[in-house]
């Protein structure tokens, strides 16, 4: 067997509804079964989801407030008033402070922007900045991508005499801040159709408001932001994504050319990949590491000599960054090891002076990849006795909502089901501590700590096609509430699997049934290549795509996870470094076996746990369920290692069969080897065993043994008389069998159990262990095994 690594969710289609998608929109049934499991069962439904070009966005009015901001941005820019744009340091912040900006300034409003200091002063707005703006004589300040829980905040900015626009996306808390006008798509008097817009997505909204028509060249920034935030891809945000990535594919934009140039994207093929990966890590670098100013001017940049000079400094903050997160997760996870094993805590909280807390989310999110469950990273600032940080979840635990039954210790937190940042007392880190891990004591079981796989649909290897890869790739842009779909190929042939890579930690394999086949590429996944016998049928999970190479295009699969449901064997017979192999094998799962007791100093096992099976009694009563059986040597009889494996469930046998080959003829003695001795002994005997012993089996190209058996077998037989060493014919002898000889018998069994088991091929092991572990149930299937 092979676990594996995650738990797989497989989703349940209506097949009516798959079949009337598949026949309506002539796709095919493995596309129609992913629209089905996106709640898309519907023809209209599909249309507009598949093709997103075609659908219109929703009136910017819909959205509570946008008049009443409307007409007070619109007084503001006809009487040339001080406006300023208040953002968040993060890629939808940027994103969407740069949209606000274009817009305005296109309108000819005098506008400038403000974006707080990480690390001076925090998440969101503060009564300092606001401070700030009004004595520089700002009367209008509008929030992008924050706003929502700043209450004090909005108080300060009404004392101050600034009218105060919100735009949010962010969860609203039990209490709104008093502003002119609050945009956000979640408010309760609300009817937003998208109510997961991300904060770009409420920007772009406002922009189109106040553009009177929708703006779609900043439609190439609000993909960066609502790629970025992981907001759902469905709905407007899927146009958003959709659109956007097409106009970045085309873009003049000089920030954004320069952004993939050093991203080494290539703009043509630009995917939301490139976004997630490329672009938003960077714009995000300068927000982590100091002030996000440089990510903004890139943006706005309007020569691409000043673009390519911001572009560079944001690529090698980005490298900066990568290294400070790096040390810092293994620094965070010596902690959780050390301090707060996961065994005992359902969550996870470690702080640290010291730490940046630009990247204290990136870390917290390396602790839920390695350890599967809740975390938060703090920084600590001694001086002021605060810790800072962000959070983010597992299916099951709502971060928002199980923070917020916190609120007395967390001054200051907002954020999602899944992610959320948070500043409080360093000495209140215990007692939330303490809370959390209640909480997840009772909402969350030990099946919700097992990583989830959501599978997205199952698929022989006849489904797999260019065409079905194709059609797939209509319900791009993939993310948040669109994943990239997970198919499951089930218990399905190999015919190669090889490790591939510098450091061999990739595995390439290629899925073989039913006269199909398809290449499988596995990175990080080159440890498995040693845990897949030949003839095992796998079951694989992973993302389909085309594999275009030297002018040739043909399906292949990256493979996610992928399991054995079936015990497997594994053949080590002959190996010289047995010894490393056995030991790299887990010591928990374990388990060896030897019917000769001097195997084990033999071998150089003696440190190792093994056991010792000397009879029948003992192998049946060994229980090898879950095991992985390693059986080191050979047994002494077929009828100990029927009693061994019969009926046990092993998950694997690593099968060695170590033996002295001096103890085994290498061949048989036959009737006529017997024959020929027998006249030998007619004719030259009597004569001293021991003596000519030698020269007998050197004569006839035996071995010693060979010799000392045969007189044996005569001995019992009553064929010979041996008396002080020296054998004589009997004068006297009946005709016998040599099966009757108890040596002979003995011998003949080893011999064959040898040949059986040493020298028969792999295939032909493979069966005559699963017989029996199968338990047998008729003596057919006995006589097969050993015939």
């Amino acid at each position: 067997m092979l676990h594996s690594r995650t738990r797989w969710v497989a989703k349940a289609a209506d097949q009516d509804a798959v079949n009337r998608l598949t026949q309506e929109l002539n796709i095919t049934p493995l596309v129609a079964t992913l629209l089905v499991h996106r709640g898309i069962d519907t023809r209209d439904e599909a249309r507009s989801f598949l093709f997103v070009k075609e659908q219109e966005f929703h009136d910017p009015y819909l959205l509570p407030g946008m008049q009443i901001a409307v007409n007070r941005i619109s007084e503001a820019i006809k009487n040339q008033e001080n406006i300023m744009i208040f953002g968040d340091y993060d890629a939808d912040g940027v994103s969407s402070t740069a949209v606000m900006l274009l817009t305005l300034k296109k309108l000819g409003a005098r506008v400038n922007y403000y974006i707080p200091n990480r690390f001076t002063e925090g998440y969101g707005p503060n009564e300092q900045a606001f401070r700030k703006a009004a004595e520089s004589g700002v009367n209008l300040l509008i929030t992008v991508d924050t706003g929502i829980s700043a209450v004090h905040e909005a108080k300060i900015a009404k004392e101050l005499g600034m009218d105060y626009i919100i735009t949010d996306h962010h969860e609203p808390g039990p209490v709104l801040p008093e502003a002119l006008a609050i945009i956000h798509p979640k408010l309760e008097e609300g009817n937003y159709p998208c109510k997961e817009l991300a904060g770009v997505g409420v920007a772009f909204k406002v922009a189109h408001a106040l553009l009177g028509k929708m703006p779609s060249d900043l439609l190439e920034i609000a993909a960066i932001g609502t790629i970025a935030d992981l907001v759902p891809l469905k709905g407007e945000n899927r146009m958003i994504a959709a659109l956007g990535i097409e106009g970045l594919q085309r873009t003049n934009r000089p920030g954004l050319t320069a952004l993939m140039k050093v991203a080494g994207i290539q703009q043509e093929v630009l995917n939301e990949e490139s976004i997630g990966f490329g672009m938003a890590p960077r714009i995000n670098a300068a927000g982590r590491l100091g002030s996000a100013d440089p990510a903004i001017e890139l943006l706005l940049a309007e020569t691409r000599e000043d673009a390519e000079q911001i572009a560079s400094e944001i690529d090698a903050m980005n490298k900066e960054r990568q290294a400070l997160v790096a040390e810092m997760a293994r620094e965070a996870i010596r902690e959780v090891e050390e301090k707060y094993p996961p065994e005992d805590n359902g969550v996870l909280i470690v702080g640290k002076e010291g730490w940046n807390s630009g990247v204290v989310g990136i870390v917290a999110s390396k602790l839920v990849e390695r350890f599967y469950r809740p975390a938060i990273v703090l920084s600590f600032d001694i001086e002021k006795g605060l810790a800072k940080g962000s959070a983010r979840s597992i299916e099951g635990f709502d971060l928002f909502k199980n923070l917020s039954t916190c609120r007395d210790i967390l001054p200051h937190f907002g954020g999602h089901t899944m992610a959320a940042g948070m500043t409080l007392k360093i000495e209140d880190v215990s007692e939330l501590r303490s809370r959390l891990n209640t909480l997840a004591c009772k909402l969350l079981s030990e099946e919700d700590y097992i990583p989830v796989t959501n599978v997205d649909g199952q698929a022989a290897l006849s489904d797999i096609s260019l065409k079905t890869i194709e059609e797939m790739g209509m319900l791009a842009p993939f993310g948040m509430g669109n994943p990239k779909p997970r198919i499951l190929i089930e218990s399905t042939g190999i015919s190669s699997i090889r490790k591939i890579g510098s450091d061999q930690s990739h595995m390439k394999l290629l899925l073989e049934g039913d006269g199909h086949s398809l290449d499988g590429i596995g990175f990080g996944l080159g440890r498995y290549a040693d845990e897949i016998s030949p003839l095992s049928e796998v079951s694989v999970v992973g993302e389909l795509a085309v594999n275009e190479w030297n002018n040739m295009r043909k399906p292949q699969i990256f493979l996610y996870d992928l399991a054995v449901s079936h015990w497997q064997l594994f053949d080590y017979r002959g190996m010289k470094q047995a010894r490393k192999m056995l030991t790299a094998i887990p010591e928990s799962k374990r388990k060896m076996v030897a019917f000769n007791p001097a195997t084990l100093s033999t071998l150089g096992l003696e440190e190792l746990d093994a056991c010792l099976v000397a009879d029948e009694t003992g192998a049946a009563e060994t229980d090898l369920a879950g095991s992985y059986v390693v059986l080191l040597d050979m047994p002494p009889s077929r009828t100990i290692l029927e009693k061994l494996l019969t009926g046990k469930h092993p998950e694997r046998i690593y099968a060695c069969f170590h033996h002295q080959q001096e103890h085994f003829f290498s061949t048989m003695p036959t009737r006529d080897h017997f024959k020929w001795y027998y006249a030998f002994l007619a004719k030259k005997g009597p004569f001293i065993l021991e003596r000519y012993c030698e020269d007998i089996a050197k004569y006839r190209g035996w071995s010693k043994d060979t010799i000392d058996f045969m007189s044996q077998v005569f001995l019992e037989l009553e064929f010979v008389t041996i008396e002080n060493g020296l054998i004589s014919l009997a004068k006297q002898t009946s005709k016998r069998d040599l099966n009757e000889s108890i040596s002979y018998k003995r011998k003949k069994e080893q011999f064959e159990l040898e040949q059986e088991l040493l020298y028969s091929s792999y295939k032909q092991l493979f069966q005559r262990f699963d017989i029996l572990i199968r338990e047998a149930a008729d003596a057919e299937e006995e006589t097969i095994l050993w015939t």
